[in-house]
């Protein structure tokens, strides 16, 4: 069956559509994306402002027409952080539904991270053995850790890139000062959780998903993702030290020059690694593996884990 995941998320509506089915893995058929940053358009309450509601609603009705161009049997519409936390979440979804007749589901954080993290097992398989799986959204960073497909522990905080580039890094370049201070905070609230993890021992393998992680990887020297998805891409911590005073020293157009950093996840470069950073050094991670599945992928899993299957025929049948 043709699937689409429609992801709103705090930096893009992102429409991904699969040729699915139970037991296979899903095959990318068209992608329809458009970047609102909806983790920058909160107002002083913390409500999405009048215009940014306005741009919601219209890029969900594209992205349903084209979904129903592409032939979708059915559409997997789900929202995450800056929808979440909206004061007027509420007042937007509803809006939403009445104006497309999208009923947006609300992903908590944990169900993020639990997703995110089927995505992952799914991709690397059994022989990765215990898993950690990092993840910097625009408006969360999700940490997952577990043996099985159900992570044995999962947290979301409050640490996207685009979250914090809106309250924490106004300059361009941003003050030293507030780079410093931003580096402080992150850290500490990332320490609450260590100790959740650690007690559960030492990981076999750290595994990272979202665009934030993967440019820091090009930037570093991974390959393109014209190379296709089977090249493995990997980003040390070393690496990401020498980067992050780099990227503090730059503009957003500097950034935005880089070697696979999109004109608009420029500005959030640098509040993105200092997440990761702060996760590499405080979970003790010197090299991560970049995982091409993420959230998207683990709702679309978690749909076919839900398709009735097929009896198989009795052998000699």
């Amino acid at each position: 069956m043709r699937l689409g995941v429609l992801d709103v998320g705090s930096n893009t509506v992102h429409l991904l559509v699969v040729d699915a089915h139970p037991g296979a893995r899903p095959l990318p058929a068209h992608s329809h994306k458009a970047e609102l940053r909806l983790a920058e358009l909160l107002d002083e309450d913390g409500a999405i402002g009048p215009e940014g509601v306005d741009r919601l609603v219209a890029t969900v009705a594209d992205a349903l027409q084209a979904a129903e161009d592409k032939g979708c049997e059915d559409v997997l519409p789900f929202a995450t952080s800056a929808v979440r936390e909206a004061s007027n979440a509420d007042q937007v979804l509803t809006r939403v539904r009445e104006e497309t007749g999208v009923d947006l589901a609300v992903l908590s954080g944990a169900e993020e991270a639990r997703l995110t993290f089927l995505a992952a097992r799914r991709w690397f398989g059994w022989s990765s053995g215990r898993l950690l799986v990092l993840d910097i959204g625009g408006g969360s960073l999700e940490i997952a850790y577990g043996v099985d497909e159900e992570p044995d522990a999962a947290v979301s905080l409050p640490l996207g890139a685009g979250r914090l580039t809106a309250g924490w890094l106004p300059g361009d370049p941003p003050d030293p000062a507030e780079v410093k201070a931003l580096r402080r905070h992150v850290r500490a609230r990332i320490a609450r959780s260590v100790g959740e993890f650690t007690r559960l021992g030492r990981p076999d393998h750290v595994v990272a998903t979202s665009k934030t992680f993967k440019q820091l990887a090009r930037i570093a020297g991974a390959a393109r993702s014209t190379e296709g998805l089977y090249v493995q891409r990997a980003l040390t911590r070393k690496s990401l030290e020498e980067w992050v005073p780099k990227l503090a020293a730059m503009t957003t157009e500097q950034r935005g020059g880089l070697p696979g950093v999109s004109e608009g996840r420029a500005a959030q470069l640098l509040a993105g690694a200092l997440v990761a950073e702060g996760a590499m050094d405080l979970f003790g991670v010197e090299e991560l593996e970049i995982c091409p599945w993420a959230l998207r992928e683990g709702v679309i899993l978690r749909r076919l884990d839900h398709l009735p299957t097929q009896e198989p025929a009795a052998l000699g049948g």
